[in-house]
């Protein structure tokens, strides 16, 4: 069994210059292949990072959220407990 392009058969310079030209084609392929490959994986592990900055970012909003609730309710609490001291 041989090759498509075996040596002992002459092909037309044609011939030559399409599997030239397919050779080229093919190449380029392989290089936008690796591009969008390399894309893909970039797109992948950002959308993991939005994903923890989300997480860490609710987080930290619920507890300054519910600090605040906390310091407005507490010091509610001491302004109407305290005794008022009213002298004209």
């Amino acid at each position: 069994m041989g090759k498509k392009d075996a040596t002992g058969v002459r092909s037309t310079p044609v011939e030559q210059y399409r599997k030239q030209i397919g050779k080229q084609d093919w190449k380029k392929s392989k290089k936008e292949v690796k591009a969008s490959k390399s894309h893909a994986q970039i797109k992948k592990t950002a959308s993991g990072m939005q994903d923890v900055l989300l997480i860490v970012g609710t987080c930290l909003t619920l507890v300054i959220g519910l600090y605040f609730m906390m310091y407005w309710y507490l010091n509610k609490e001491n302004l109407v407990s305290a005794p008022m001291d009213e002298e004209y």
